[in-house]
């Protein structure tokens, strides 16, 4: 038995020391393999169709991962009551291995669109689950630290990603980075069953929101797709049609006797779905981090590494600043902060977008790898708050974990949106570089903007007088 004082602050050692260890190892490794795995598999494709071909299906990759990621997402909070931690866990591992090492295997480029589609499965359950457990494997007074330190995963993917993918790519055996990840995946098994709580499974009342899961499933496909393609008239007819059916999947929610997200999102006074465009606005501000080594090599002359490097600015602001921000509990300044992050990350973007230059010299460079670390703090700021405040939005243990689960089908979704968008910015500017970079940084800071207003509604008070 524990024997933590509740009462006092939460320290890393609380949540790292030799009684939780094992839980944060867990918890956090499953989203390190599925954001390790993401962009391991961007840097290794280039290689790998060398070997197999498919080049045509280069960009299919991402495209039937991310669907396969969204849909099994808005099953982790069933998967969670009907099997309880420990076998939800596994469960999310056992696809994502399988998948694993299909795409180690791979013969063809389609067979390994097979195994991406298997591991996203895995992966949009690994991911949704980080975030759900963490209320059962954890106290109150560590949800903050435990989701700051999940979410810093994404920080770890973004550069080990890249650095393991190009690794085995550049030694010409892409297929032992999968073989890697597949293993990690086996020892986080081997761990969990000393690490996640063995809670009694139990039955959800609820019937499959087959409708809701249908219309979001759409959405989702629609939005990827328009990732995919380059001309701006059939990338901007896509992004409506999925805000349509994205519009159509809310209306029917807030009907429906089966939902993918609480009954409470969509109750007038309910801050949660605010809590939730705040969570998407900032999933929505990580988009850049695909767009700027491109920008860093086209206007500044940047190596590739280094461009990636300057990619990762953003990750490696938020993932700092979590460590350090989360552990705040005075109710004032966590209500600051979750308003004040999104505008950081404004200010952040928009400073970059504003030096912007052709032939940017080492000087400028610099200029846009602070303003975009400036930018990704914002996000740290207030992202594992605004999870907290999700977590604790409803006494009922049902609704709670549907609430939790629905922050990564959020997040998942706003990528997808966020990447569409981005394209269509991008676009827009072309065939300047300069321009494309100003339209793409300048929206996503306005974007941000907005996410204050979201952040501050979120505030039960404010959503008190609606």
């Amino acid at each position: 038995m524990s024997t933590i004082d509740e009462s006092e602050p939460a320290t890393w050692v609380d949540l790292l020391g030799p009684a939780r260890l094992s839980t944060s190892v867990v918890l956090a490794g499953g989203v390190a393999l599925h954001a390790i795995n993401i962009f391991l598999t961007t840097s290794l494709l280039p290689t790998a169709i060398d070997e197999i071909g498919g080049e045509r299906l280069y960009a299919w990759s991402t495209t039937v991962f991310m669907i396969a990621s969204v849909v099994s997402s808005m099953f982790v909070s069933r998967l969670l009551i009907r099997r309880g931690p420990l076998v939800a866990y596994l469960t999310a591992l056992a696809p994502f291995v399988l998948g694993t090492v299909v795409c180690a295997v791979s013969p063809t480029m389609a067979v390994l669109l097979v195994g991406r589609a298997v591991q996203g499965i895995g992966g949009g359950l690994l991911a949704g689950l980080g975030y759900a457990v963490v209320r059962s494997a954890y106290p109150q007074r560590l949800w903050a630290k435990a989701t700051a330190l999940i979410s810093a995963m994404w920080g770890v993917g973004t550069l080990a990603g890249p650095a393991i993918g190009g690794l085995f790519a550049q030694l010409g055996v892409w297929r032992m980075a999968f073989v890697l990840l597949a293993v990690l995946g086996l020892l986080i098994a081997v761990i969990a069953p000393r690490a996640l709580p063995r809670a009694e499974p139990s039955e959800s009342t609820d019937p499959v929101p087959l409708v809701s899961l249908a219309l979001l499933t759409v959405a989702t496909a629609l939005i990827s797709l328009a990732g995919i393609l380059t001309e701006p008239l059939q990338i901007t007819g896509l992004i409506l049609a999925g805000t349509l059916f994205a519009v159509a999947f809310v209306r029917w929610e807030r009907r429906a006797s089966a939902r993918v997200l609480p009954v409470s999102t969509y109750t007038r006074r309910s801050p949660l779905k605010w809590s939730y465009l705040a969570v998407a606005v900032l999933a929505m501000g990580t988009v850049t981090e695909a767009f700027t080594p491109l920008f860093g090599q086209r206007l500044a002359g940047l190596t590739p590494l280094i461009a990636g490097f300057l990619g990762a600015a953003v990750s490696l602001g938020w993932s700092v600043t979590m460590l350090f921000t989360s552990g705040v509990t005075k109710p004032a300044t966590l209500r600051r902060m979750r308003v004040g992050g999104p505008l950081v990350l404004a200010a952040g973007l928009a400073v970059t977008a504003l030096f912007q230059q052709d032939n940017a010299g080492p000087g400028i460079v610099v200029v846009w790898a602070a303003g975009l670390v400036f930018a990704g703090a914002g996000i740290g700021i207030a992202f594992p708050h605004i999870v907290v405040a999700v977590m604790g939005s409803t006494p009922d243990e049902e609704e709670a974990s549907k609430a939790a689960a629905g922050i990564n089908t959020v997040e998942l979704m706003a990528l997808s949106f966020g990447s569409a968008i981005g394209g269509v910015l991008v676009n827009l500017g072309a065939p300047s570089m300069l321009h494309s970079a100003q339209y793409l940084l300048f929206g996503f800071a306005a974007v941000a903007a907005v996410g204050g207003l979201f952040a501050h509604r979120s505030d039960p008070r404010s959503a008190a007088v609606d």
